[in-house]
């Protein structure tokens, strides 16, 4: 069935967030909206908010709670739509596990996209002892997106959830992996009529719509809108466009930032090694329970005093594991100084447009975790992002040649927009507005201004909702594509030689800015598939190579290039073929209606197509 009929008998249209800290949904009823003029809503959540007890909250938090079979009475996990459950999802999870961390899932969207582990195995929480049963990232996320559903059926039950469009957000920066692996936990969650959107530009599609057609009295042509995105668990970073054609504004998203582990989760863990340290010179030392158990308090801690500009301190409570449960509790509190001082100059650093990420020398051995980012200095990676980018602009009808007359050292943002809850922070957006507009007075470029009006805690699931009203045809759309041109290494045919691996070059299979459904030429290079047994290829990603097109094979390239991404792994099945031959065969790309990256293997001679499936199974090379 093609998009406009499915769109057309879907009253609304359904914008998910799932993030890392919190999911929300909310919605637009097509039937009361008209043009850019919408009816919008945002479901209350019925969940879990302490044993037995309902409640409808806008956000619904992450977290899933594994309790043991005898920690609770019967009834306490009880949904109105399915009875008894085993597990808990959303507030009455995220409280229950600060108290019990290890039987605690959080930070599930992480570990989702973490290349180093099988995201289908049961290995969450990560640091739970044997006895406790765990559940994979993938399985998490079908938790939550399937609480969604079930409680958006619950309260609109004349509008089935399986009969609406539905738009799920992803971080701009998530690699084709980790967006096959959300699309793939949709669909076991029931989300039949699915896409997928970058969470960057949902921000944006939410400030358009939330303007009521006044955007575009805010930008002009030429304008470039950076977007920081600063969310749970990752720093997501975007650049667009304001071009004209054909007399209308348009927008075009022309570069996202790489794929960056910092955010609200970093800032929990350093607020309470900041509450350990205190405690420690008072006579009182945290173990690694109570040091995890005091970081999902401070996360309670920071929200409160982000959201809260009259509270100036926020009491902390971090109970004890033996038996004598009152008298061993650590008592303690966080400040707004203690919170100002470890955000600002901790992660949100004054430095120069040249600053550039530190990179640490690792341990040999280091435990099982999220490979988060090593500089926490978001600043230091703004810098980064942009002065990489400063060439993004060339290629674009109108904006190339005012571009390239710049001595830039950085591409140049005309406005910002923030999204994410630690941006209720007025201190937090005017550091990163002092910082940029240093850098943009340095090279004699006139300040960006700051776009007014986000709302930061929903922004990403009404600009869902938002886009999905706009693929009818409705308001504006954001144009783009992919956000990176994708190659695949073949190795060079040459004798041995000792001690030399043979060089590789890499062949683009998708350009820069693939549209959704749309389909690559195949490339003229065939490659050799052995038959019956799965064959492996490295696979690389670029944010700045935008001319290579399909065929295009690159013998050099520097580190800033291309990035290595998860390899790629095809099976030719042996029927019809005798096992262990070799068959040529050519790769074929597409992006799907949905948003995801499709490979496919075709056999010479025949009119077959065979997946070639991303290995996420964990990276050999992690």
């Amino acid at each position: 069935m093609s998009d406009a009929n499915q769109s057309r008998e879907s009253r609304y249209v359904i914008g998910i967030d799932l993030g890392t800290t919190h999911c929300a949904l909310s919605y637009v009823d097509t039937s009361a909206s008209d043009g850019e003029k919408t009816t919008q809503g945002v479901l209350p959540v019925a969940q879990l908010t302490g044993p037995g007890a309902i409640g409808n909250l806008d956000l619904l938090p992450s977290f899933l709670y594994l309790p043991h079979p005898d920690e609770l009475a019967s009834g306490d996990l009880y949904l109105p739509w399915t009875g008894q459950r085993e597990f808990a999802v959303g507030e009455f999870a995220r409280s229950r596990g600060a108290a019990t961390p290890i039987r605690l899932v959080s930070s599930a969207k992480s570990w989702l996209c973490h290349p180093g582990v099988d995201r289908r195995a049961a290995i969450l929480p990560n640091d739970a002892p044997p006895e406790i049963a765990r559940v994979s990232p993938l399985e998490s996320s079908v938790r939550y997106l399937t609480h969604l559903r079930e409680a958006w059926d619950h309260a609109h039950p004349d509008a089935p959830f399986s009969q609406q469009d539905i738009t799920v957000t992803i971080p701009a920066s998530f690699d084709p992996a980790a967006r096959e692996l959300t699309a793939e936990a949709a669909e076991a969650a029931g989300y039949g009529r699915m896409t997928l959107l970058e969470e960057p530009q949902a921000a944006l599609y939410s400030w358009i719509q939330k303007s009521g057609g006044q955007w575009r009295k805010q930008v002009k042509v030429g304008d470039i809108i950076l977007v920081v995105d600063v969310g749970g668990g990752t720093t997501d970073l975007s650049l667009i466009a304001v071009v004209e054609r054909d007399g209308n504004l348009e927008l075009h998203r022309v570069a996202v930032g790489e794929h960056i582990l910092l955010g609200g989760d970093n800032m929990d863990l350093a607020l309470a090694h900041v509450v350990a340290r205190k405690l420690a010179a008072q006579g009182t030392q945290a173990d690694a329970w109570q040091l995890r158990a005091l970081t999902y308090a401070c996360r309670s801690a920071k929200e409160t005093l982000l959201s809260d500009s009259a509270t100036e301190t926020v009491p902390l409570v971090v109970p004890s594991r033996g038996s004598k449960l009152i008298g061993g509790s650590i008592r303690t509190e966080l400040t707004r100084a203690e919170l100002t001082q470890t955000i600002l100059e901790g992660f949100f650093p004054q430095v120069d447009s040249a600053a550039r990420p530190v990179s640490r020398a690792r341990a040999g051995l280091t435990q099982l975790g999220l490979p988060y980012a090593q500089d926490a200095g978001i600043t230091r990676h703004l810098a980064a992002f942009l002065g990489r980018q400063v060439g993004a602009l060339a290629e674009l009808e109108g904006l190339g040649e005012t571009a390239a007359a710049r001595d830039a050292s950085f591409l140049h943002p005309t406005a910002v927009l923030f999204n994410g809850g630690v941006f209720k922070s007025p201190l937090l957006v005017e550091r990163i507005m002092s910082t940029l507009n240093g850098w943009l007075a340095a090279e004699g470029a006139a300040p960006a201004r700051l776009l007014e009006g986000a709302d930061l805690d929903l922004a990403v699931a009404r600009g869902a909702a938002y886009y999905g009203y706009v693929r009818r045809g409705q308001g504006v759309r954001i144009r783009g594509g992919t956000a990176r041109a994708y190659y695949i290494a073949i190795e060079s045919a040459m004798p041995a030689v000792p001690g030399l691996e043979p060089p590789i070059q890499a062949l683009c299979v998708a350009p820069f800015g693939m549209e959704e459904g749309t389909e690559a030429e195949l490339p003229a290079q065939e490659f050799g598939l052995v038959v019956g047994e799965p064959v492996h290829f490295r696979f690389f990603g670029s944010s700045v190579r935008r001319q290579d097109q399909v065929g295009t094979l690159l013998d050099f390239w520097g580190p800033e290039e291309l990035q290595e991404l998860e390899e790629i792994q095809a099976t030719l099945p042996a029927a019809g073929r005798t096992a262990g031959e070799v068959g040529p065969v050519k790769l074929h790309a597409r992006v799907t209606e949905a948003g995801t990256l499709e490979l496919e293997a075709m056999p010479r001679g025949t009119d077959e197509r065979w997946k070639v499936e991303f290995d996420v199974r964990g990276n050999a090379n992690a």
